[in-house]
Parts: structure tokens; sequence; C-alpha cells
């Protein structure tokens, strides 16, 4: 076994290990958090079942950005999309038999790769372009921007200038999920983005990414606007309302 195949298989060990223990606590301590007001921005939908219809809106067609920036959401849809398929596309790596909707996405392939980096390159563009926007970035969300542009950049740079060999690829994410470690190419195209995709599994947890889990705990998406018709009690006020009728 080489030191290259050593190396990152322990990297994607670990980079998976921080990822999902990351990202779970955080879902927890965002599902524990009290909303103690009513704050569904309005218009707001005024059922649960309109509420679920609000969200898949929001998730796949990015609805309140598309109100608020035209430009801005063009660049983060293009982007989202082709990730999207991308990681759907990336499904070959560690699936065998491959899932049967995968290779349907081969057309959409030829696209998504340059779709996903002028993507980021529109949202990157406005952090200098737009004064407001260029305020309140800080060195962080200029890194952030430049790791993605550099995964999908090295992601086409295998794809049309150095290629790899992605069955030897494919041999050693999956002899990573069964320990059965097999020799991973040693192509430096494909270690930079390797290296690249670990480092933004490891920051993920800790970065503004985490809005991918977070619009869905959002209060003013989430909040049926019934607050007429019922009383709104967040968990800790009911306590002290209780606590209080005891001693009463």
């Amino acid at each position: 076994m080489s030191v290259v195949t050593l190396i990152y298989a322990l990297l994607f060990y670990l980079a998976t290990a921080i990822l999902v223990i990351g990202v779970t606590r955080k879902i927890f301590i965002y599902a524990r958090t009290p909303q103690p007001l009513k704050i569904p921005t309005t218009p707001a939908p005024t059922t649960r079942a309109g509420v679920w219809m609000r969200m898949a809106r929001e998730v796949t067609l990015f609805e309140s950005l598309f109100k608020s920036n035209k430009w801005t959401w063009l660049f983060g849809w293009l982007f989202h999309l082709c990730l999207f398929v991308e990681l759907l596309w990336h499904l070959r790596y560690f699936t065998e038999p491959v899932w049967f909707f995968v290779p349907l996405l081969q057309w959409f392939i030829i696209f998504t790769g340059f779709g996903m980096v002028a993507g980021l390159l529109g949202l990157w563009g406005r952090r200098f372009v737009v004064d407001r926007v260029r305020y309140i970035s800080n060195l962080s969300d200029h890194l952030m921007l430049a790791l993605l542009v550099g995964i999908g950049a090295s992601g086409l740079s295998m794809k049309y200038l150095a290629r790899t060999d992605i069955v030897s690829l494919k041999a050693f994410f999956q002899g990573l999920m069964t320990f059965n470690w097999q020799p991973l190419p040693a192509d430096p195209a494909l270690l930079v983005h390797l290296t690249l995709v670990a480092t933004l599994m490891i920051v993920f947890p800790v970065s503004k990414l985490l809005h991918a889990p977070g619009v869905f705990f959002s209060p003013t998406r989430n909040q049926v606007d019934n607050a007429r018709e019922k009383r709104w009690v967040a968990g800790w006020s009911a306590k002290i309302d209780n606590t209080k009728a005891a001693e009463n």
C-alpha cells in the first residue's frame, strides 16, 4: 500500500467523522433552540400543508431570494442546481450496481461543471462589485468561495485536461466503505481535488454553509401564520406558566 493511499484513506475517515458528527450536533442544537415569538415572514401560509409547500419552494426554487435580488438568485440557483446534479453523478463512485437514475444524468454533466464554477464566480464577484455586500464580506467568505471554485475547477481539469483512472478511484472509495483499502491513483489533479473536498467536509460544520440544514429550522419560514387563532407558547415559556400555576 502506497503512502498516498494511506494518507488519503485516513484523511477521508477523519473528514467524514467530523462532517457527520458536526452536522448532527448542529441540527440537534437547532432543533432544541426555542422560538419565543411567532415571526413568519408575511404573506405566510395559514396551514401546516402550506408551510410544507413554502419550504419546498424555498429549498428548490429559492423563492425569497428570487423576490429579493434576481442576479443573486440566478448565480445562487445555478450553482446549487449544478452542485446537486454533480453530487448525484458522484454516486457512481460509491454504489455498485449504479442506481438507475445516475446514467440518465450523463447528458447534464457536460454543462454542470461549468455551470457550478460560473455560478460561484458570479456570487464571488458580487462581493467585490456590490458596495453593501463588500462591506459585510470577511476573509472567511472569500476563502469558502475560493475553496468551492477550486473544487469545481480541479474537477473540470480531471475531465478535460488530465484524465484519471476512475475505475481505480471507484475501487478506492468502495474499499474505504468496506475497510478493504485499494490503491488510489496518484494523479496531481485528483489529489488536489480530493484534498479540497476533504477540507470542505472538515470546515462545513463550522461554516456559513450550514444554511443548508439551517433553513429548515428558520422560524420565518417554518411557522404557520395562525397567531390570531392559536396562542404561540415556546417550550421554556410553558414551563414558566406551569410553575406559576402550581405556586398559585
